[in-house]
């Protein structure tokens, strides 16, 4: 069974980091979510406190299939500024390992790492400055692949991210079969 962390920092994205918790999870992914504070209760961008499974220093994340970051604001930054996930992050990368990031974490994060150089990605509208001056290039796409990176552009990208993800870590026609039960396809029709 893979294993996926979704870091959660205050001010992070609800639906960024949520919808690919519950699709992955549906899809028999194992998804632990992660508190990036020094409590178990995370607070999102809308004011909603949800518990992380554990808190950052319960993992040293080396049993990680994906490193997961949802966007938002604060909360990307704050992901930005905790030195164990900026850690893991460029261990995850030199292991050749996946890595994904939605909205504003692209940028903020991954490309602020360096991680992005020569790839393709894709984040939230305003935010594509710090992919190019990092040396990635914008895609502009609702969710890029590229090698073992998966960005994504913001919320209305978290369900086509979640079930990329899923294909990803899984295969093809479970994804399809969480998205038809979901009733994803139905809105794509």
């Amino acid at each position: 069974m893979a294993k996926v962390y979704v870091f959660l920092a205050d001010g992070f994205e609800d639906v960024e980091a949520l919808i690919p918790v519950d699709v992955l999870r549906r899809g028999g992914v194992d998804v632990i979510t992660v508190s990036t504070t020094e409590f178990p209760l995370v607070e999102s961008a809308h004011g909603v406190n949800i518990e992380a499974d554990i808190q950052f220093e319960q993992s040293d994340y080396a049993d990680a299939d994906l490193l997961m970051l949802p966007g938002g604001m604060p909360g990307a930054s704050n992901l930005l500024a905790h030195e164990g996930v900026c850690k893991a992050v460029l261990g995850q990368v030199a292991a050749g390992k996946k890595v994904g990031a939605i909205c504003a974490a692209p940028a903020v994060v991954l490309a602020t790492l360096g991680v992005l150089e020569d790839k393709k990605a894709t984040c939230y509208p305003g935010f594509e400055k710090s992919l190019k001056e990092n040396g990635a290039q914008y895609t502009g796409d609702l969710v890029t692949v590229d090698s073992n990176i998966t960005t994504a552009e913001g919320p209305a990208a978290a369900f086509p991210y979640a079930y990329e993800l899923l294909t990803q870590l899984v295969d093809k026609k479970t994804s399809d079969q969480i998205a038809e039960g979901m009733r994803y396809k139905h809105l794509m029709a």
